[in-house]
């Protein structure tokens, strides 16, 4: 299901028959230098620079989603312990909750649990930068 193509600069990629056909380019200006640091990794890698620069793309927008969906995980967790922390301590001293006060805790965790991530988050970067 492969086919090997030679790029201008003599290195051979492979490109599979059955992908979806690349109709759209993303292009930017280099200087001279980046593009021979852009070449010499693209060859390193047995690449053709677009290729190469593709990929780098791809990874890099893979990473970006992925930390996006890191901090909403992370954002449910904090929910999860806020909602936590507040009906297990009346209930372990016997109390019992009505219906309308645990909506009101959902709805509370609900509204507040990302301003308390953030906050989370921004003290621990505290910690590590001192």
């Amino acid at each position: 299901m492969q086919t090997d193509e030679t790029t201008n600069s003599g290195i051979q990629t492979q490109r599979l028959k059955c992908r979806e056909a690349r109709t759209r380019s993303i292009g930017t200006k280099v200087t001279p230098a980046e593009e021979k640091e852009i070449l010499a990794a693209a060859e390193a890698q047995g690449k053709a620079p677009s290729e190469w620069a593709r990929d780098l793309l791809l990874r890099g927008a893979i990473a970006d989603n992925r930390g996006q969906m890191d901090m909403h995980i992370f954002t449910e967790l904090v929910g999860l312990q806020m909602l936590l922390m507040e009906t297990l301590e009346p209930l372990l001293r016997g109390d019992k909750l009505s219906q309308e006060q645990v909506k009101n805790l959902f709805r509370q965790v609900q509204t507040s649990k990302a301003a308390k991530a953030q906050e989370l988050l921004a003290r621990r970067s505290q910690k590590h930068e001192r």
